[in-house]
């Protein structure tokens, strides 16, 4: 039987296209008015209306400046550019809903810790808990420059920093109010006796402070997470309760979760609590036809140097350097090999044996990217989640869009009636204008066998403070910088998906 999932939308607060480049083009687009509020309430009216768990930001610094050596390519296409923060929009989506929750992106390598917990404590009160946060490392020189540094730091070293990064983020949010700190009686509004000042030297990270904001309603957000090399598994099985996955066949994404599974359990966690959720591009009509003449559509409007951009951006290549119309080649320039490693696993997923060319390549990832990318009707598409989940394991799915308010549309009024009809859908939210967590897991703070959950107020008061247990006198700065602009990893996967900013 066919367990019961979840689906969340994906979004990023880029002002034009995301995942389908050149589709702000069409008339019945929306994308040119993601720099206005109600482009993102109508957006979270839709998805409470469709029942949909949350609405995942996607965010980076900077943007993609590695096709021909600038952004150049990425401002012509209108393609995941003019990057709004995705902070600041989540407040005004929850004050329209009561029930969806959101989860947006910010990197542990260049916001302060004290500084986030805030945000999120901030975040967590004025959504009634309906807040997750979705954890990455930042992967771009771009990014690094742009906010003061000459190089990104070593891929390993930054999660070295995200460690550390967490341990005092569950001190502020678990460890520094007491839940019966809040008092409002008489003359005592918050017992001071009760709160509990941080203090935390390590090697990356130096803090000494209380939380400033007061116990949320979940405390710690739902944690979010997305990496797969073996540092970032590591960093998942240990800290994600949701994992954003970016796999391109059912057989990749089994692989993926039994390990990520398989770590977890291995950190002392139950591993059926981590749920995971593939990123999926689905084009939908109410009959067969109708989805084939809204992918031709798609076609019409998709900008093949926009999606080969991207592309460069996510792997650090300069795909500009390729002749569009010659098959890849592992010996003809530098970054071929890494190319057919990347394509590899995807051809798996697609019919026939036509050579990849620069020119194929940008008209795919214009239309989705390397995800699975199934077109039909909603039976056809339901029928394609099924076999997934079967295959997988998943929990549910991210689902990008292609053109909005359409492709979100056709999943509210067409897929998630097919789905729920399946018995593999909630027809309402599990709690009702409940948390994250809660309809996510069926608790409201961390289970007793997470990582965080030591930090828990009370549970070890020594965990507070780090200073007196033969830590090494700290620095509090950045490493020393090392190149990893784009990495491709074994089993043809690209470590770094640029839907999480990288990981």
């Amino acid at each position: 039987m066919t367990k019961q999932i979840q689906l969340c939308f994906l979004e990023t607060a880029c002002t034009g296209s995301y995942m389908a480049s050149g589709q702000w083009r069409s008339a019945d687009d929306n994308g040119k008015t993601k720099d206005r509020l109600k482009y993102w309430t109508d957006l979270a009216e839709l998805a409470e209306k469709g029942k949909i768990s949350a609405i995942f930001i996607a965010d980076w610094y900077v943007g993609f400046d590695v096709y021909g050596g600038s952004l150049d390519a990425c401002l012509k296409a209108g393609h995941q550019v003019a990057h709004l923060d995705p902070v600041p929009i989540i407040s005004a989506m929850a004050a329209v809903t009561s029930s969806v929750s959101f989860a947006p992106t910010v990197s542990t390598t260049y916001v302060k810790p004290y500084i986030l917990a805030r945000q999120f404590s901030t975040l967590d009160h004025l959504t009634e808990g309906r807040c997750g946060w979705n954890i990455v490392t930042s992967h771009t020189n771009s990014s690094a420059q742009a906010l003061g540094y000459e190089e990104i730091v070593e891929h390993d070293e930054r999660y070295a920093m995200a460690e550390e990064y967490m341990d005092i983020v569950y001190k502020l949010w678990e460890s520094s109010w007491a839940s019966d700190s809040v008092v409002w009686d008489d003359d005592l509004a918050y017992d001071p006796a009760k709160i509990k000042k941080i203090e935390h030297k390590g090697k990356y990270f130096n803090m000494l402070g209380r939380n400033q904001v007061h116990p949320s309603p979940q405390r710690t957000p739902v944690l979010f997470q997305a990496g797969t090399s073996k540092k970032g598994t590591a960093f998942a099985a240990r800290h994600a309760e949701a994992i954003f996955m970016n796999p391109a066949t059912p057989k990749l994404c089994k692989a993926q979760i039994s390990a990520a599974r398989e770590a977890a359990a291995a950190d002392g966690r139950d591993p059926s609590t981590l749920k995971f959720f593939p990123c999926i591009v689905p084009i939908i009509g109410r009959t067969e036809e109708e989805a084939n003449a809204k992918h031709e559509k798609a076609k019409s409007h998709a900008d093949m140097v926009g999606g080969l951009a991207q592309f460069a951006g996510y792997t650090g290549i300069d795909m500009s350097l390729f002749p569009l119309d010659e098959p890849f080649s592992a010996s003809s320039i530098k970054g071929g090999a890494a190319i057919q490693a990347v394509l590899s696993s995807f051809e798996a997923s697609v019919e026939g044996a036509e050579p990849w060319t620069p020119r194929r390549l940008g008209e795919r990832m214009a239309l989705g990217g390397l995800h699975p990318s199934p077109v039909g009707s909603a039976e056809q598409v339901a029928d394609f989640f099924e076999d997934w989940i079967n295959q997988t394991d998943c929990d549910g799915f991210n689902i990008a869009y292609v053109s909005n308010p359409g492709s979100y549309v056709d999943v509210v009024e067409l897929l998630v009636p097919e789905l729920q009809k399946r018995g593999i859908m909630w027809k309402d939210y599990a709690v009702p204008q409940g948390t994250f967590r809660e309809n996510l897991l069926g608790h409201k703070y961390l289970a007793n066998d997470h990582y965080g959950a030591k930090f828990k107020y009370g549970r070890d008061p020594s965990l507070t403070s780090n200073l007196a247990n033969g830590s090494k006198k700290a620095n509090g700065e950045m490493p020393a910088n090392g190149k990893t602009n784009g990495e491709v990893v074994s089993n043809g996967h690209v470590q770094s998906s640029v839907a999480v900013e990288v990981k």
